[in-house]
């Protein structure tokens, strides 16, 4: 039965990272939603024109239309193996109807958590910079410039996105953190919840959670 691979984390703890090794792994598609939501956005399909006419309009996409939009994709021959979802799902409403997809697919899901303390997040995304350049990306804390403020690659300023300064990111965690307890008690029912330590070394998370994901499986 093939496998879909549901990554849950917080802002900053790696879990895009971690999609992208396990996609590379295992040959699944790492699956975002609103990179799909953009793509069948411009697609002239009565599904593609209602998400344009959403989107443009600034309103949120209602559960069931995203979940049209998550069978669409996953529909397709690159899935066939398997997948992994990465922002989906982010209420319990959400959980439920990826059950159904899940049953009508006839795929076993994976729920994987990677947990990173908060003073560790706190220092993730409050000591990260961009170079205003080419895009760079450094932490003062864990990979800092040669040069405090400057890009080591084109000599360029660096700066701090308006979303990482410390009180957003102490709110965007507590908002993340409230919204996702009902999605982890639900996903741990059945024991089929995989907690990865996100604080270690990306190489030593990807293997535990390769490891707990093939037993999984089994």
């Amino acid at each position: 039965m093939s496998k879909i691979i549901v990554m849950i984390g917080a802002p900053g703890a790696g879990k895009g990272t971690q999609a992208r090794l396990l996609s590379e792994k295992y040959g699944y598609p790492q699956i975002s939603t609103g990179d799909i939501l953009r793509e069948m956005a411009q697609s002239d399909t009565e599904l593609g024109r209602e998400l344009k006419g959403i989107l443009s309009s600034g309103n949120l996409v209602s559960d069931d239309i995203l979940a049209e939009v998550i069978k669409e994709r996953t529909s397709r021959d690159d899935c066939s193996s398997g997948y992994i979802l990465d922002g989906y799902p982010r209420n319990l409403n959400q959980a439920r109807l990826l059950e159904d997809l899940a049953v009508q697919q006839d795929r076993s899901i994976v729920f994987v958590r990677v947990i990173v303390h908060m003073d560790s997040l706190l220092r993730r995304l409050t000591g990260r910079r961009t170079c205003t350049r080419c895009g760079e990306i450094y932490n003062v804390y864990f990979r800092p410039p040669q040069k405090e403020g400057i890009c080591d690659v084109d000599g360029a300023p660096l700066a701090q996105r308006s979303d990482d300064t410390a009180e957003t990111v102490i709110r965007r965690l507590e908002a993340y953190k409230a919204s996702t307890a009902p999605l982890v008690d639900y996903y741990n029912q059945d024991g089929r919840l995989v907690e990865v330590p996100g604080d270690l070394p990306v190489e030593q998370v990807f293997e535990k959670m390769c490891g707990l994901i093939d037993f999984s499986a089994s």
